[in-house]
């Protein structure tokens, strides 16, 4: 039986972070996002989340999913927490911060790495302050609350690459 990408279960609702303290707020609409992405994956099979559908661009949506584990690794394992540990997805052919290099025969598995690198990330920001600073590649001194902000706008702006991309596999829009 071929895996499809399965559907997402809400945890956050948006309405329900109006109010809340804002390390509650950051981490649900970072967690809004993180869902928001593997909802406009859902029910798709790996042919079609692999498939580029918005030429000349080579980005599809297994592609987005890959990259945000890539990019999610980098913040807050690297950057924030200071591990020295490699990409996510580090074979040779795996191209560009997990972008290019994407096989629909992978799918699952990189979906289950998504999910494996978002927890990863979760658990190095927990108990963590987020006045709590960490030095950019760049030399910059940013704070974890920045770092929040940082991946909400990743999010959001990759969500929409991502509603593009899906309303052309099969004419579905939404989040």
């Amino acid at each position: 039986m071929t895996w499809i990408a399965p559907q997402v279960e809400r945890t956050t609702q948006i309405g329900d972070l109006a109010t809340v303290p804002e390390r509650q707020m950051l981490e649900g609409w970072l967690n809004w996002h993180r869902e928001t992405l593997l909802a406009k994956c859902a029910g798709l099979e790996p042919a079609q989340l692999a498939r580029t559908t918005v030429e000349p661009s080579n980005l599809t949506l297994l592609g987005l999913v890959r990259h945000m584990a890539e990019v999610e690794r980098s913040w807050f394992r690297r950057r924030f927490a200071g591990d020295g540990i490699g990409n996510v997805f580090a074979d040779p052919g795996d191209g560009d911060e997990g972008i290019e290099g994407v096989h629909e025969v992978y799918a699952e598995r990189d979906f289950q790495r998504f999910r494996a690198e978002v927890a990863a990330c979760e658990a190095a920001a927990a108990g963590h302050d987020l006045d709590e600073t960490f030095t950019s590649a760049r030399g910059t001194t940013l704070s974890l609350r920045w770092l929040y902000v940082q991946m909400i706008q990743e999010y959001a702006r990759h969500n929409g690459h991502a509603d593009f991309l899906r309303e052309r596999t099969d004419g579905k829009t939404g989040d």
